[in-house]
């Protein structure tokens, strides 16, 4: 198989992937190029741990730290607030070099793609970014790729929906999109925390069924008379914090068989989106979990998927599919060489909703996008 690291230089962009941002520049979405240098604090908060790890970071006189923009999604956001149409539905497209670390390649790979801020429409807006990723692959001539579909926002809904402590409902969200840690933090609840000990449990058990507010003044106060002001970086609101989080999780030592079973069984969902629809709605109904929202946004996605020429049985949903970035927040797709010559996705993409007033935005601001990797995809179509 080839991998993205062992592909040629990039070159400049060739005709194909010219004619399709232009495509995209006459359906309505303007021409951006962020700035090639970015602060590096944006992407190491909020990207995942595959971006974070391969940075070209450096810093400035000042000593802020920078980077080689790793991703366009951050970049095309922070511009995107920063100008007068803040706010306002708005799409944007691109072309050009993103830089992340190889293991024995080239560090630079050219990338197109599509942001779009502020539509209240979710399911067609979800849907068109599908599409036109599609028509990206169908440029260069490969017709008919592997598509990989999930929804962080059905898990969310599916642990909003459980008895279980809000710092471990926080925790399995947030884990959700990291690999391999899920399944950690169902092996602790399955089990116990091995985190408190034996001397203090009640005290920890108390400050979690306690007034947040209350244990953290608390906390605080306790902090400041033992003359404790920073550990680790850390002020002492933040040790506080952290210290409650704790006391709550530990509160949870053990998830009930039941519980356990039902996302376990959420979890092994996969097929067409008809199939897994079904699925969950029985899913729903046996555990009388409230998940009507989240479901009738998966259909209606999936009718204006059908709606655009999307052979929907061709998708593979997984409801434990994730791309591993931290800040996607529903729908995720990848786009795959059906003849798995190339491993790594052809366009990737996703919603976003969070993203925007992480960072900054004083309101929600919907947002959904897609990249394109123009060499593997120049690759893929070549050997067609």
């Amino acid at each position: 198989m080839t991998d993205a690291a062992t592909m040629s230089e990039p070159t400049e962009p060739d005709a194909r992937a010219q004619a399709l941002v232009a495509s995209y520049a006459r359906a309505g979405y303007r021409r951006v190029s962020p700035a090639l240098i970015q602060p590096a604090e944006p992407f190491l908060d909020l990207s995942g741990e595959e971006i974070r790890q391969r940075m070209f970071l450096t810093t400035d006189r000042r000593g802020q730290e920078l980077c080689l923009r790793p991703d366009f999604t951050i970049a095309v956001s922070r511009d995107y607030l920063m100008s007068s149409h803040a706010g306002r539905a708005e799409g944007f497209c691109y072309l050009g070099p993103v830089f992340r670390q190889g293991d024995d390649g080239p560090g630079e790979f050219l990338q197109a793609g599509i942001e779009s801020f502020g539509r209240a429409d979710t399911a067609a807006a979800d849907a068109e970014m599908l599409s036109l990723g599609l028509e990206a692959t169908a440029e260069f001539g490969v017709t008919a790729p592997e598509i990989r579909m999930g929804d962080v926002g059905l898990f969310t809904a599916l642990i909003e929906s459980l008895d279980l402590a809000p710092a471990w409902k926080r925790r399995l969200v947030k884990d959700f999109n990291r690999a391999g840690r899920l399944e950690r933090d169902l092996d602790v609840l399955n089990v116990n925390t091995g985190t408190t000990h034996p001397e203090y449990e009640g005290v920890l058990a108390a400050m979690a069924r306690s007034d947040p507010k209350a244990a953290h003044a608390l906390v605080t106060d306790l902090l400041s008379i033992a003359g404790i002001n920073a550990v680790g970086g850390r002020s002492v609101g933040e040790i506080a914090d952290r210290f409650l989080e704790q006391a709550a999780l530990g509160a949870q030592a053990s998830l009930p068989y039941d519980i356990a079973t039902l996302i376990e069984r959420f979890l092994w969902i996969v097929g067409d989106p008809d199939k897994v629809a079904a699925e969950l709605r029985t899913l729903a109904s046996d555990a009388n979990l409230k998940l009507d929202a989240a479901l009738d946004l998966f259909e209606s996605r999936t009718g204006f998927l059908a709606a655009r020429g999307v052979e929907v049985s061709r998708i593979r949903f997984s409801t434990r599919f994730f791309i591993g970035l931290d800040y996607y927040t529903g729908f995720e797709f990848r786009l795959h060489d059906p003849q798995g010559r190339i491993e790594p996705p052809l366009v990737a993409g996703g919603r976003y909703d969070k993203l925007l007033s992480r960072l900054g935005s004083a309101q929600p601001i919907p947002a959904v996008g897609l990249g394109i990797w123009i060499e593997r995809l120049a690759a893929c179509g070549s050997a067609s």
